[in-house]
């Protein structure tokens, strides 16, 4: 089971696509991934912070819907049981789909 952002980065690289935190440094041909933080929940008791669940947004770009690309990335979440939800826009000035798979890493 994946608990850290190191963790997730590892996986996420296992699937053969590059992958990076928030961006890259230079223009990448899709399809990639990248991953960021979104925010936080944490858990507090006598004044301080007991547990933290972090919010991820993994970020998929291609070109053309890819279901195997997405598909990885479901199998992947699944095996590590780590829950999803799931959003997809088309952005047209970069012409690229974007899927978006929001994850709770506790």
């Amino acid at each position: 089971m994946i608990h850290s952002l190191a963790e997730l980065a590892q996986g996420l690289k296992s699937l053969g696509y590059p992958v990076a935190y928030s961006h890259f440094k230079s223009a990448q041909t899709p399809p990639f991934i990248c991953y960021r933080v979104i925010d936080s929940d944490t858990l507090t008791g006598d004044n301080t912070v007991v547990d933290e669940a972090i919010n991820v947004d993994i970020e998929l770009y291609t070109e053309t819907k890819n279901l195997t690309a997405e598909n990885k990335i479901k199998q992947f979440l699944k095996d590590n049981e780590l829950p999803w939800d799931y959003v997809e826009s088309y952005i047209e000035t970069e012409g690229v789909f974007q899927c978006v798979f929001s994850i709770q890493l506790i």
